[in-house]
């Protein structure tokens, strides 16, 4: 089993958005994600939950979690998104950072095109990692 681990500073945006959609994506025998913040908010943005809605997940429950090094220890890869150096170096993961805007306060329209962008990387994320053995 893969794990990926998607984070961000609050866990309440970008990672809960990849994080879904990396599950919705994937075959649930090869991998699945976890997300998690440095900084983590009390709930996930309503700007998400609503977009991600729209789409057919409902993000609504989640709860953001702390990034942590034993939670980090879980996974074989890393995608940050806006932590830069608070994010851990995983030894023997495979770490790629995505360089995208945080949609907390945006408009629906931002926040849709924030969902678009992540939805593109995810689903390249899950065919790059198809083939994964490890």
């Amino acid at each position: 089993m893969i794990t990926v681990l998607f984070a961000c500073v609050h866990n309440a945006g970008r990672s809960q958005i990849a994080a879904a959609l990396f599950n919705k994506y994937a075959d649930p025998h090869h991998a699945r994600a976890i997300s998690a913040g440095t900084q983590p908010a009390a709930r996930v943005h309503p700007e998400v939950v609503e977009a991600m809605r729209q789409r057919g997940i409902d993000v609504s429950t989640h709860t953001p979690q702390r990034l942590t090094p034993e939670l980090a220890s879980t996974a074989q890869w890393l995608i940050t998104m806006g932590c830069g150096d608070e994010c851990p170096v995983v030894p023997g993961a495979v770490r790629d950072d995505w360089p995208i805007q945080d949609p907390k306060g945006q408009s629906p329209a931002i926040v849709d095109a924030i969902v678009a962008d992540i939805d593109r990387r995810v689903r390249g994320l899950v065919q790059r990692i198809s083939g994964d053995s490890r």
